[in-house]
């Protein structure tokens, strides 16, 4: 018994090591299988896929193999377990670009890197063509289809509030699954925050009783002009006016207040039919914002120019001829709106 113990103890060790080097390559293997599985491309090309919401990481891997985005399931749903993300898979649009492995799969559901939309709300628009905009959006669920503009502000909560120039002019993205009040209402709050934040900071002594009156003056604004180097000129002009009680006289509130009975060509007898936006008939501003303005606006309505202008007329190019007396203005006009002839 004595000569055979040394030997059960050398081949126990030996068992011992040929069982950690197997161990060993064994783990070698996993671990290189593991990393080549990781990185290694998928088959597909660009492909575009939905995950329900409640999908676990095994029935989005069952999927994913039915519909030829991977070659089995198991691998992804054991990656899933290795990892600890098996059970943290978001819903929504995801879209697999070409070469991408199945590591990088995995971690863009579990981020939640879902495809997203641009929606975009120009400066100027009005609130008719911001509807529009959204029912014309891919992948938006359509909630305020039909709706009246009254109706549409209940739905945001804010039922007594006129919806012209309520909407920021930004570009929003969405992914599917959003909803167009979803948009309406960031565009909404937007407009709020940034209105509040331009009103705090607005020049002192303005004609104005509120930030809605601001934002009124400058969704006319907006409406003016497009140069940026304009706008507070114009703002100036309007102030002044305002100050001394004279009639705005701005066209677009004309427009405006026509609708959709304006053709595209203004006419003196619509600037003589009063309207309560007709800022030739009435004195003061017009009881809402006309349009969508942006901050560039909403910041030179709050601090105009410091200018004795009270008139301004388009050259014809884009930009405007300011003018302190009203007969360098009408020279101005004879110039260049009625090709130097006087009527």
């Amino acid at each position: 018994m004595s000569e055979e113990t040394p030997k059960s103890a050398s081949l126990l060790r030996r068992a011992r090591v040929a069982l950690l080097a197997g161990s060993a390559a064994l783990l070698v293997l996993a671990g290189t299988y593991v990393y080549w599985v990781w990185h290694h491309p998928l088959n597909p090309g660009e492909t575009t896929y939905f995950v329900k919401p409640g999908t676990s990481l095994r029935g989005l891997a069952q999927q994913l193999y039915e519909h030829g985005v991977i070659a089995e399931p198991y691998t992804l749903t054991w990656l899933g377990w290795l990892t600890g993300r098996s059970r943290q898979i978001k819903a929504g649009e995801y879209r697999f670009p070409a070469g991408i492995s199945a590591g990088e799969l995995l971690e863009q559901v579990v981020a939640g890197r879902v495809v997203e939309y641009p929606l975009v709300i120009l400066e100027g628009w009005n609130f008719y063509q911001v509807m529009d905009a959204l029912a014309a959006a891919p992948k938006l669920e359509q909630t305020l289809a039909g709706l009246g503009p009254a109706e549409v502000m209940a739905r945001l909560g804010q039922p007594t509030l006129h919806p012209e120039g309520r909407f920021f002019p930004d570009t929003y993205y969405y992914s599917r699954g959003h909803t167009d009040e979803q948009i309406l209402r960031r565009a909404f709050e937007r407009m709020a925050q940034v209105l509040a934040q331009e009103w705090a900071e607005r020049a002192p002594d303005l004609p104005f009783e509120s930030p809605d009156e601001a934002l009124t003056l400058a969704s006319i604004v907006e409406k003016e002009t497009s140069l940026a180097e304009e706008r507070a000129l114009v703002a100036g002009v309007f102030v002044n006016r305002l100050r001394r009680g004279m009639r705005l006289q701005a066209d677009p509130t004309v427009i405006y207040g026509l609708g959709p009975e304006f053709d595209g060509n203004i006419r003196r007898r619509d600037l003589r039919r009063d309207t309560d936006y007709n800022t030739y008939t009435r004195r003061g501003l017009p009881p809402t914002p006309i349009a969508m303005p942006g901050r560039a606006s909403i910041r030179a309505a709050l601090h105009p120019a410091d200018t004795d202008a009270l008139y301004f007329v388009a050259r014809g190019d884009g930009s405007h001829v300011f003018n302190e007396s009203l007969e360098a203005h009408m020279d101005a006009v004879v110039k260049y709106q009625l090709g130097g002839r006087r009527r």
